[in-house]
Parts: structure tokens; sequence; C-alpha cells
């Protein structure tokens, strides 16, 4: 990068640094967002599009050579466009419809309206009732909708993440990961879905998530389990 945001920065994060790399990713989001704009109404969340941006800058930082003459930021452009250009090529996006996002917030306003009648986290039965959706609708729903960001949220007092549970990826590829996640969570089963929103999305631990899904501790640990092992299985993890 020019001097301004530090030579020095961008040697480390050639060099390996995953907190240089971050910091640069960090120093250069507006940029990433500028590029992210021309791509919206695409079919793609805004959030998805600057996460391609990012990894299109990693990749700009391994491959840039200051000796060439060329501003960083000059470089880089392209390489953000093109990596958000071949996602929408070659991947396709990962859609959601528009009955299901009005589903999603029927359902989300039933579970803050039965929080706070009941004082607790209401069950999937209770939410069925109080919608007329069924629970393997609600876990669809609330699994298409959530945030893609929830590879680093902890999982209760268990203090796992997503990130932990599927391998230790670099720079680059956790904030691939972040987009892809959401098209591997779809292949799950319902209930393996359920169990993946309320442990990482919601942070339950699994006791407070078998309290939702009204099964036993067991029961949540194996279907935790086999999503996992799905979910490596999509991403490529072995």
């Amino acid at each position: 990068m020019s001097a301004p945001f530090g030579a020095d920065l961008l040697e480390a994060a050639k060099a390996g640094d995953a907190a240089a790399a971050e910091k640069l990713v960090e120093e250069n989001s507006g940029l990433i967002w500028s590029i992210a704009r021309r791509y919206f109404g695409r079919g793609v969340d805004a959030d998805d599009l600057f996460q391609l941006g990012c990894v299109g800058l990693v990749k700009a930082i391994r491959g840039y050579d200051g000796a060439y003459g060329t501003r960083f930021s000059t470089y880089a452009v392209p390489k953000i466009s093109g990596e958000i250009r071949r996602f929408l090529r070659d991947d396709g996006a990962v859609k959601v419809s528009r009955g299901v996002k009005e589903r999603a917030a029927v359902i989300r306003a039933a579970r803050s309206e039965l929080a706070g009648e009941l004082g607790r986290e209401p069950v999937l039965s209770e939410i069925s009732e109080r919608t007329g959706i069924s629970p393997e609708d609600i876990a669809v729903a609330e699994t298409a909708t959530s945030t893609a960001d929830s590879l680093q949220r902890s999982a209760g007092e268990d203090g796992l993440t997503l990130e932990n549970v599927l391998g230790d990826w670099s720079a680059e590829e956790r904030l691939l990961e972040r987009v892809s996640l959401r098209e591997a969570l779809e292949r799950l089963g319902a209930r393996e879905r359920q169990v993946v929103a309320l442990r990482f999305y919601r942070g339950m631990t699994q006791a407070e998530a078998a309290k939702v899904l009204s099964v036993s501790q067991v029961q949540v640990s194996r279907i935790e389990r086999r999503a996992i092992e799905a979910l490596r299985e999509s991403l490529g993890e072995k």
C-alpha cells in the first residue's frame, strides 16, 4: 500500500501476518464498499458482497508488488470487483425469497412477544401455535434469513464457534466461508438447521437448545454432530 496506509503493514500482510491483513481490510473498507455498491440489486446481500470484496483485497495484498510503481488501491480495485463478478457469474447467489423473509419477520415478532409473555425463550411448538407455521418451516425461515457472520459467535457456555469446529482457515478462506456458509446450511435437514441456528446464531448451550426444541440434550448433541459433519463435507473440510 502507499505510504499513508503503511508500507510496513502491507509487507507484513504479504508475509502472512493475519492481523496485518485484517488491518488492511479494515483500512480499505471504504474502497471495498464503493465497489460492492456497484453490484447491489443482483440477488446478493450487501454484507455478502462486502465479504467477497474483502477476499479480493486479500488476494490483492498477496499479489501486489510496489516495484511496478502502481498504487496499491489502483491494483486492488480490479481484484475486488473481479472476485465479486466471479461469484455472481460462476457460483450464483444464495437467494432468499420474499415469502421466506416475510415469514421470518412474523416468526421474529412472535418469538419476541412470547418471550415477553412467558419470561423465557419460547419452544418451537409455542411459536408454531402462535404463527400457524410448522416447526420445519420455522427452521428454514430463521436459518435462511440469519446473517452469515456467525463463524466467530460463541455457542453459550461451551465457547465453541463454527470457525472452531469447521476448520482453522486462513484470513482469505475465513472471509470466503462466511459467504458460502449460508449455502451449506441450506443443504441440512430442517432439524439440523434449527440446532445450528440456536447453538451458533443465538449462542445457546445444548441444554438451552434442548428446551426450545422439546428434546433431550443428548439428542441435540447428536443432531449437532451430524450437522457439523455435513457442513464440513459441504465446505470441503476433511
